[in-house]
């Protein structure tokens, strides 16, 4: 009788009671890091020592693959706890559950852009996409609440590689940074991704919801066709929301955003949200008015 021995990833190689001798050995797919089929290879006594040390430093490479992945999944918890802590007063336009859904998206869009096999490139998009908006100037009123983000990642001991690309898309995704002219020339697909997931957050259903609770946060009204939309914004105007409508932002930015999309998975989702927002608009002008 053939007998196997299975190599489980990480864990301890169990020969059982067979001998060394005349065995066959299987590598085996027992761990999602190791998805090869179920072989078995037929060995020769001389070969049986190779092979056994082969199979150690397989598991220890899994072993360290899976302590990253602990310390990774570690630092993703610890900034969700920051996210809550830092934003749970905000308005429903910029509290944590935006900061989930921009999460979810982004995830989404790497894989759809083929980075799901790349664990380097999903740490930094999913902590830019955790950590974008803390320290949000609309909701600063400290100066001190801009380093948060860096000094987290510092002190979380995150390669510095690492860190330092989280912080070059959190400080150049805004709208607000697009304006002045920061993002430019040649950008990461990380970054892409980010950006295209916060600004898909922006339009749509989800954006319409988010654009009158901001503007109600702000004691804003929803419409005043005396006012007109402003063309033409450089950053420090855009940053001025005072005498603004709700209505006056889609066209200010909100319609602009599908056009502005990095990714090719972005501009694919943004098509259906930015239709959604033209039709709402042209119920809302007709309820404005009383002709509908």
């Amino acid at each position: 009788m053939i007998k196997t021995i299975g190599f489980q990833v990480g864990l301890r190689v169990s020969l059982g009671p067979t001998r060394l001798n005349g065995t066959c050995f299987s590598l085996s797919s027992l761990h999602p890091l190791f998805p090869v089929p179920a072989t078995v290879i037929s060995c020769r006594p001389r070969l049986h020592r190779r092979l056994l040390q082969s199979s150690f430093s397989v598991s220890s490479r899994f072993g360290e693959i899976e302590r990253e992945m602990g310390m990774s999944r570690e630092i993703i918890d610890k900034a969700e706890n920051l996210v809550e802590r830092s934003m749970n007063g905000n308005d429903p336009s910029h509290d944590p559950p935006h900061v989930w859904r921009v999460r979810d998206l982004a995830l989404s869009l790497a894989r759809d852009q083929g980075l799901s096999s790349n664990p380097d490139s999903m740490l930094v998009i999913e902590l830019a996409a955790l950590l974008h908006d803390i320290g949000d100037y609309k909701y600063v009123t400290d100066p001190s609440e801009e380093n948060i983000v860096e000094n987290f990642l510092d002190e979380e001991g995150l390669e510095e590689d690492k860190k330092m690309r989280i912080l070059s898309i959190i400080n150049r995704m805004g709208f607000k940074d697009e304006l002045a002219g920061l993002v430019t020339g040649e950008n990461s697909l990380e970054f892409g991704i980010v950006q295209d997931a916060d600004r898909l957050d922006a339009i749509g259903a989800i954006g319409i919801a988010r654009c009158f609770a901001f503007s109600g946060s702000r004691n804003s009204v929803f419409h005043n066709p005396a006012i007109l939309p402003r063309s033409d914004l450089s950053k420090d105007q855009y940053m001025k929301k005072e005498d603004q409508t709700a209505v006056n932002h889609f066209h200010e930015k909100l319609l602009k955003l599908k056009d502005l999309m990095k990714t090719e998975a972005g501009r694919k989702r943004a098509e259906k949200r930015h239709k959604f927002m033209e039709e709402f608009l042209k119920e809302f002008y007709e309820e404005w008015d009383g002709r509908a």
